[in-house]
């Protein structure tokens, strides 16, 4: 493995970030005076800008994951960190990732936003990795590899020794998606940061947490990695209200956890029904709170479910993935709802 510093783009390892108010001053007493950020200056609890290093939030993601403050930064939505990972490593019309189909549409929208090449590799039949095909195909310009796993939308996890050979064999940043890895039996990556400087992992606010509407992403690399990162993110890209629910949720793992266990006592329970159902060929093993279906008629079934009042995902256009519907795991009333109604089509 190459060193980091000379993956990032020649313009990112020389930028000179921006400082704002509250970076140039941060040791706060609640009597002091601020007359430093032109802001209004009478109090409704959001006249002043927030933390730009989200300190509080940082420390406490810090001590439940197990991970050092320095490895952690925090975005507008995981796609705002997948913008700015694009931003860091990628030379527009010259660079290219590797993406491996089926898997999270925004990838590819990213890559075209900032005008680098995609290569594909599909996965194989039982949704894992290819090795020998993305090593093969990546050249010197591939900087990121992006791994969804467990994946989206076939919610199964990628098998640790194929993510530890392209680890070690990958020319670039090998980018671990793990928006859905708290309802997985397998470890999370984060562990493995120390281990593997050119390894990013992400994760979101918006599954098992319950807050996809405050939009909370999480970024967890190399402190060389977050410095860069947080040097070209904008400087107050997490609003205060957001920060102060995402501490709130923090505050209430208890039920976060409770959410969880019921989560994926439904997700059995889901499985179990529609392997009862004839016109439902397979279901997929599942490590993730939805489960990916193959039925007989992917965009039919669909209609009829709507036409019932029950909006699950079509997937039939993803490659591997023809006649296959994606159903997030609802309640335990929502799945009962939905499994009378699936048979109620038989």
């Amino acid at each position: 493995m190459s060193n980091i510093k000379n993956l990032f783009r020649k313009n990112v390892r020389e930028i000179e970030p921006y400082s704002s108010a509250r970076d140039e001053f941060s040791d706060v007493s609640n009597d002091m005076i601020f007359l430093d950020a032109n802001e209004n200056p009478y109090q409704n609890d959001l006249n002043r800008y927030p933390d730009p290093k989200h300190n509080l939030l940082r420390s406490k993601i810090a001590s439940i994951k197990n991970v050092s403050k320095e490895n952690i930064l925090f975005g507008n939505g995981s796609d705002e960190i997948l913008d700015l990972i694009f931003r860091a490593f990628c030379e527009p019309r010259e660079d290219n990732i590797i993406i491996l189909p089926p898997t999270y549409g925004m990838y590819s929208v990213l890559a075209k936003l900032n005008d680098v090449e995609v290569r594909k590799v599909d996965l194989n039949e039982h949704f894992q990795l290819r090795t020998t095909e993305i090593l093969n195909i990546q050249n010197r310009n591939s900087k990121l590899l992006f791994i969804c796993s467990p994946n989206n939308p076939t919610a199964n996890s990628i098998h640790k020794d194929s993510i530890i050979e392209v680890l070690e064999k990958f020319n670039g940043i090998v980018v671990i998606d793990e928006a859905y890895i708290d309802f997985s039996e397998e470890e999370s990556w984060l562990s493995q940061l120390e281990k593997y400087p050119n390894l990013i992992v992400t994760q979101t606010f918006s599954k098992a947490f319950g807050k996809a509407g405050i939009r909370l992403g999480m970024c967890f690399a190399s402190k060389e990695i977050i410095t860069v990162l947080d040097t070209i993110k904008p400087p107050y890209n997490v609003n205060q209200l957001t920060q102060i629910n995402g501490l709130e949720t923090l505050g209430n793992i208890k039920v976060i956890n409770s959410q969880v266990k019921e989560i994926l006592k439904q997700r059995d329970v889901l499985i179990k029904a529609l392997n009862n159902i004839n016109y439902v060929k397979t279901v997929y093993k599942s490590e993730a709170n939805f489960i990916l279906i193959k039925v007989d008629n992917a965009n039919e079934r669909y209609k009829q479910l709507l036409e019932k009042g029950i909006v699950v995902r079509n997937r039939t256009k993803e490659i591997l993935c023809e006649n296959c519907l994606r159903i997030s795991i609802g309640t335990k009333v929502e799945n009962e709802i939905l499994i009378s109604k699936m048979i109620e089509l038989q």
